[in-house]
Formats: structure tokens, C-alpha cells, sequence
């Protein structure tokens, strides 16, 4: 590894730990020239699907534009750098898992809707007026009206659960 103050190869591992749940290893370096000491992170290297996009075209899986999609989608929002990061991580797993070679740009668009919508609901619909090119405020409104109609379909299997839990004390 090379030093980034003085270029030189030379150097030793002072400390390593493992981060990110255990899927890479920190690593702590001190320069043989300078005495410097730097930081590394080594992760196994994994082969991602390649993305088709809308048009046909294919370009390579790129995680960042995921976590600024999720940042926009965020901004002003309660959420967290390491929530969003952490989502980022779940979307970037599951297509690890698949092991398939291509992926539609449709599939991660509707994994990181599914995200956002347990994660926070303002930050889903900005990321779905965005991502779906609403028409027409009909077709958001139709988006909003499903949204709540989720959010009240939940709430009452969990006030079911609460009140049956009552009953039984």
C-alpha cells in the first residue's frame, strides 16, 4: 500500500478491526519513510449486475447514485448519514445475493421506494414524485391516497395487536 504524504511503499500494519458488521477490516498504516500513519479499508471485492436502464442502454451498478437519490429524497428530513448508508448497503446486499448479471434500473428504483416508505413517508413520496414522473397531480394525489391508506392499514393491525394484548392481562 502506498503512503499518501510521501508515495513511499514501505509501511506496517498498526491496528486492524473489523467494521461495517464485519464486512471490512480497518486497517491502521505507518509509513517506513515518513512515520506518518494513515487509514485503509479492505472489503471483498464482489461483481455487481450490470444496470438496464429504461432505454436499453447498460451502464455499471454505481452505489453512490443510490445514496444521493436517498439524500435528496432526505434533505430537511430526521434522517440520519448512516441510515441512509445503511440503506444503501441493504439495496447493494440484495443484488449481491440474486447473483444475476443485469438488473433494471426499474427493480432498484421500486428497492429503494420500498426503503423509503418504512423508513419515512415524506422522503418516499418526494423519491417517488421523482422516480415515477408523475403526469399529472391526479396520479400523485392517486400516489398520496395509497400511501395513507398503508399507513392506516398498519396502524390498525398494530392497535389490534396492542388491544388483544390488554384483554389478556
Amino acid at each position: 500500500m502506498r503512503c499518501p504524504f510521501c508515495r513511499d511503499l514501505d509501511n506496517r500494519v498498526v491496528d486492524s478491526r473489523l467494521a461495517k458488521e464485519g464486512e471490512v477490516i480497518r486497517r491502521r498504516r505507518q509509513c517506513g519513510r515518513c512515520g506518518r500513519r494513515f487509514t485503509t479499508h479492505e472489503r471483498v471485492e464482489v461483481t455487481l449486475p450490470v444496470v438496464v436502464k429504461k432505454d436499453g442502454r447498460r451502464e455499471p451498478f454505481e452505489r453512490a447514485k443510490i445514496v444521493n437519490g436517498l439524500r435528496r429524497a432526505c434533505e430537511k428530513r430526521p434522517v440520519s448519514s448512516d441510515t441512509i448508508a445503511a440503506v444503501a448497503d441493504r439495496i447493494e446486499r440484495q443484488l449481491q445475493e440474486r447473483a444475476e448479471s443485469e438488473v433494471t434500473s426499474r427493480e432498484i428504483g421500486e428497492a429503494v421506494m420500498r426503503e423509503l416508505n418504512a423508513l419515512d413517508a415524506v422522503a418516499y413520496v418526494r423519491f417517488a414524485s421523482v422516480y415515477r414522473s408523475f403526469g399529472d397531480v391526479h396520479e400523485f394525489m392517486r400516489e398520496l391516497e395509497d400511501l395513507i391508506a398503508q399507513r392506516r392499514a398498519g396502524s390498525r393491525r398494530g392497535a389490534g395487536a396492542r388491544s388483544a394484548g390488554r384483554r389478556r392481562a
